[in-house]
């Protein structure tokens, strides 16, 4: 009987042991799994929160362009100018659009937001008057004394 009492309570610690083994490894990947998608997640928002940071750092940079009017589209509230480094496409509004006609010289100071170029003034060329040279009058004959 002493026997069987010491080989019941053996197999049943072996029996708790590989219950208590079998449930650490089935636990382990799951928190496993679990930590790696919390950490996944983590890095994911540093990085967007990065990216946030550098667009609200780096001020969108004002450019300039000079030049002829080509193009006035009215219905897409655009004009292009075309300038010395070729043609620009910018989008202006009502107000900036009222004067500007196709073949009018302006300055445009514009910015680049999500590919398109919108125009922050607009400013009509002025036009210099023509001086019109005058001619010498011919010279009159010396007086004789």
């Amino acid at each position: 009987m002493k026997r069987v009492i010491a080989l019941m309570t053996a197999i049943l610690f072996v029996l708790g042991i590989s219950v208590v083994s079998f449930a650490a490894e089935t636990v382990k990947p799951a928190t496993t799994a679990t930590k790696a998608a919390e950490q996944k997640a983590a890095e994911k928002k540093v990085a967007e929160d990065k990216a946030a940071a550098e667009k609200k750092a780096a001020p969108a940079k004002v450019k300039m362009v000079k030049g002829e009017v080509t193009a006035v589209d009215a219905k897409a509230k655009t004009i292009t100018v075309k300038g010395k480094k070729g043609d620009v496409v910018v989008a202006v509004d009502d107000k900036m659009m009222a004067g500007v006609k196709a073949g009018d010289k302006v300055a445009v100071k514009y910015t680049e937001a999500d590919g398109k170029n919108i125009a922050k003034s607009v400013k009509k060329a002025e036009v210099k008057p023509v001086e019109v040279e005058k001619k010498a009058e011919p010279a009159k004959p010396a007086e004789k004394k």
